[in-house]
Parts: structure tokens; sequence; C-alpha cells
């Protein structure tokens, strides 16, 4: 009964602990991403201030790789969403008496009193 609520506090901390790596990493990737992106903004502007027709037609390659660019900070903010809402399930279930079993899949205990 106690080492069933001692080990789900300490599968907690863990969850808690891996979601924070996964939000340090995703959002250096994205910072490192947004660093790639103003600096690719600002040779754009200058290719088009700069009115030279091969400047002009290197601006389609920079946007497209702009554009993906941006795609790869959704795909990284929807992984970090579904990590969040993966870790309330986890810590909600926790803090609820509830245990998961090898499958992954949660089970609730019941709690004896007395």
């Amino acid at each position: 009964m106690d080492g069933d609520f001692f080990s789900s506090i300490g599968s907690t901390a863990q969850v808690d602990g891996k979601v924070l790596q996964t939000f340090q990493k995703s959002f250096g990737q994205v910072q490192h991403i947004l660093d790639q992106n103003r600096l690719l903004i600002n040779e754009i502007n200058q290719n088009h201030e700069s009115k030279i027709p091969d400047n002009l037609s290197r601006n389609v390659g920079l946007i497209r790789e702009l554009n993906n660019n941006i795609r790869r900070v959704v795909d990284l903010y929807a992984d970090l969403s579904s990590s969040v809402s993966k870790s309330v399930d986890v810590s909600s279930e926790a803090d609820s008496g509830g245990s998961f079993k090898s499958n992954g899949k949660a089970s609730q205990k019941r709690i004896r009193s007395g």
C-alpha cells in the first residue's frame, strides 16, 4: 500500500524530469531555428533591396528554407504540446492514486483506510 504510493511519487518525479529535459532540448532547437530564420530574413531583405537579378533569384531558395524552418518549429511545438499533455495525464493519475500497468495504461487502485 505505502510502497505503491511512494513508487508513484518517484515515477511522477522521473516523468517530470524527462518532460523538463524534453522542454529544454526542444526550446534550444526552436531558438536555434529562429536565430537561423532571423539571418535568412535579413539576407532576403538585403537581396530584395538590391534588386540585382541573381540576388532576387537566390531569394527563392532562401524563402523555401525559411518555410521549412517554420514547419520544423511548428512540429517541435506540436511535440511539446503532446509531451505536456502526457505529463499532465501521468501526474493527475499519480495524484489520484492510480498506477500504470506494464502496457502503459492506467488502472485505479483502491486505497484502504484504517
